[in-house]
């Protein structure tokens, strides 16, 4: 017994000791998509690696396991950050092409406050500072690609994570994007369904407003990272800094999301890599709320992004009046305790919630939700039907998608009224198809050869272990647009052509002169004998 003990204890120090140094960089401007970025730190460090975060938000919970440097962000860069997204938040965004043309300029302005974070004295730090010793690099990636010159500033090889599906940074990949079958991010459609003629017009002018935005997105990060590292000998021209990509982590499960796709060996799904297989244990509070829940209970929750002060105070006092009303108990994710929508006995105000850990508790019976893919994809995994409120970005599509596929019903924050908001959890909670259909599906999303956990862990080590994966990269990373296109080919066949044309017409020209002069000559010749008779 003893010697298993001391062998337990030897390969237990032996793993820690061989932990690589890993950092997570995960500066974006979304809490939820921190979220997940933070679940795959923690995973890592409970595998024995030494993970250091950098972040620009606070962590709503640390992990004791890993060393967190945070560069806040001015309260006036939040302020004005919240007032976008009050703004966005009081009007329609179904059209995703429309929405991200509409925060284009305000957007920008905002991100453009991070770039004082690479300046900062913390992240200089990290490069500077001889004695930081770093084996990986970890990119929190949202339409930051400036921040993978770090990777080449540390010469370690580097992954990204997004809190998304290939369809938002495949092409950095190179992962192929066949429009006849596969949507676009913005084109919902049911697991298994054709597209139309129609559909696949439709989503080609979606791809092609996608790649506008790409492009300025990219003009964008290019003139920021000629701004931060222009000059810099150790870091090689912007548009080469995709190629130290060894694999994406993406936060998506493809053979049971919306159609199939192919994908490369570098595009990794880790979709609900947020959710324990075991959950935690809840707070005392919750625990008894629930459990004291004979008629079920309903988790309401509109995200990290939305706060009591962007939303419509006539929409949340209907909110209040239709939920106070019901048997059911009501979980409320509410940001401002000190200005509740009203106060009911069956309603539980929460500033913060382990929501996952919610939502597997077999005593709820509904998700209200904004749609976040975090949230979607938590309520997918545990089974729970929803009813979604979406806000913006990605949230009416995802909404769209999961209401097609008879997880629940989709209502209008903007003109939600007492009725359809009574009507919609009526609907859910006592039609029994939305949560047999997500139950079904959940059973399909688990199904995997690998947990999303464990796959994670995997392909770290690999990329640890082989100081990178570039031997995994699709030959389109290192290839011009013209030649993965074969527009060089393609005019070299048209100058083929063309000159094979040229002398066509010149060898016509020359043929068609000879037989002139032949015919000339043999009208001469036959005129000639004519006379001689």
């Amino acid at each position: 017994m003893a010697a298993v003990c001391f062998s337990v204890l030897f390969l237990a120090l032996v793993a820690t000791a061989n932990g690589a140094n890993i950092l997570g960089l995960f500066v974006g401007l979304s809490p939820s998509h921190l979220i997940i970025q933070l679940s795959m730190a923690e995973i890592l460090a409970e595998n024995g690696h030494n993970v250091t975060v950098l972040t620009i938000l606070e962590p709503q919970a640390r992990h004791e396991n890993i060393t967190y440097i945070q560069i806040a962000l001015e309260q006036e860069d939040l302020l004005e950050l919240g007032a976008l997204i009050a703004d966005v938040a009081k009007k329609n965004n179904d059209n995703g092409v429309m929405f991200l043309l509409r925060v284009l300029g305000p957007f920008t302005k905002i991100s453009t406050k991070l770039i004082g974070v690479v300046n900062h004295p913390l992240y200089r730090d990290l490069y500077e500072n001889k004695g930081n010793k770093f084996d990986l690099v970890i990119v929190g990636f949202f339409f930051n690609s400036f921040h993978m010159a770090l990777a080449h500033k540390l010469k370690v090889p580097q992954v990204v994570a997004i809190s998304n599906p290939p369809s938002y940074i495949g092409h950095k990949l190179g992962n192929p994007h066949e429009l006849s079958y596969v949507p676009t991010t913005y084109l919902p459609i049911t697991l298994g369904e054709n597209m139309d003629l129609g559909k696949r017009a439709y989503n080609i002018i979606l791809f092609l407003a996608g790649k506008l935005f790409w492009y300025w997105a990219e003009v964008w990060n290019g003139a920021v990272f000629e701004q931060m590292f222009g000059n810099d000998p150790d870091i090689p021209r912007y548009s080469e800094l995709d190629k130290n990509i060894s694999l994406i982590f993406f936060a998506s499960h493809g053979i049971s999301e919306r159609s199939i796709r192919p994908n490369l060996p570098t595009v990794i799904e880790v979709g609900g890599i947020q959710i324990k297989e075991t959950p935690d244990p809840l707070p005392q509070n919750l625990k008894e709320f629930l459990e004291n829940a004979p008629d079920g209970a309903i988790l309401l929750s509109l995200g990290t992004n939305i706060k009591r002060s962007h939303l419509n105070q006539q929409t949340v006092g209907t909110m209040f009046k239709v939920l106070s009303q019901l048997k059911q108990k009501v979980i409320w994710k509410w940001d401002d305790l000190d200005n509740l929508p009203g106060k009911s006995d069956n309603i539980l105000y929460a500033h913060w919630l382990p929501q996952t850990d919610i939502l597997a508790h077999p005593n709820i019976k509904l998700f209200i939700t904004h749609a976040g893919k975090g949230g979607i994809t938590e309520a997918q995994y545990h089974g729970k039907p929803m009813l979604a409120l979406p806000v913006f970005f990605d949230q009416p599509q995802n909404a769209k998608a999961m209401e097609q596929q008879g997880f629940g019903i989709t209502q209008s924050l903007l003109t939600l009224d007492e009725q359809s908001f009574t009507k919609g959890i009526r609907e859910v909670l006592e039609n029994p198809k939305y949560a047999r259909a997500v139950k079904s599906f959940s059973t399909i999303y688990r199904d995997r050869p690998l947990s999303a956990k464990d796959t994670l862990i995997y392909w770290v080590d690999y990329v640890i272990r082989h100081h990178g994966a570039k031997h995994l990269q699709s030959p389109v990373v290192h290839m011009s647009f013209s030649a993965v296109h074969n527009i060089d080919l393609l005019f070299l066949f048209l100058v083929a052509i063309f000159i094979g044309w040229l002398v066509m017409k010149l060898l016509g020209r020359i043929l068609l002169r000879n037989l002139r002069r032949n015919l000339i000559k043999l009208t001469k010749i036959e005129e000639a004998k004519i006379k001689k008779q």
